[in-house]
């Protein structure tokens, strides 16, 4: 008596594509959190996949920008500010002391004291 391969997976048939599903992640979390959005998810009425999706969401909605963006941007103007400095110093006056030269390239790069509170880009000094 033959057996019947019907309802067996053949590992040669192609396999048919899936449709119309999220791609499936695993999240772990400490007990604490996952009772906080299980309880956030009851009170909005979701699942937890659903409450994760939602509460992901948001905080990518009010996020900061990107730090990868913010570390560019700070080594651009690190790398703008030597360059800068290198050509100060190939205009000064060699027979200035060594004092007056770090000055001049401080006054030149950072600004006048006088308007160092306005700048932005440097950090505030607490009195």
């Amino acid at each position: 008596m033959g057996v019947s391969d019907f309802g067996k997976e053949d590992s040669t048939a192609p396999v048919p594509p899936r449709t119309g599903g999220d791609i499936v992640s695993a999240v772990r979390m400490p007990e604490p959190l996952t009772a906080a959005v299980d309880a956030w998810g009851r009170a909005h009425h979701l699942s937890r996949a659903d409450a994760i999706c939602r509460l992901v969401d948001l905080g990518l909605k009010i996020a900061p920008a990107a730090p990868a963006s913010t570390r560019a941007i700070a080594s651009d103007a690190t790398r703008i500010e030597q360059i800068a400095v290198h050509e100060i110093e190939s205009l000064l006056d060699p027979a200035l002391t060594a004092d007056e030269r770090e000055r001049r390239i401080r006054r030149l790069t950072e600004g006048p004291p006088e308007f160092s509170h306005e700048r932005i880009d440097l950090p505030k000094h607490q009195p």
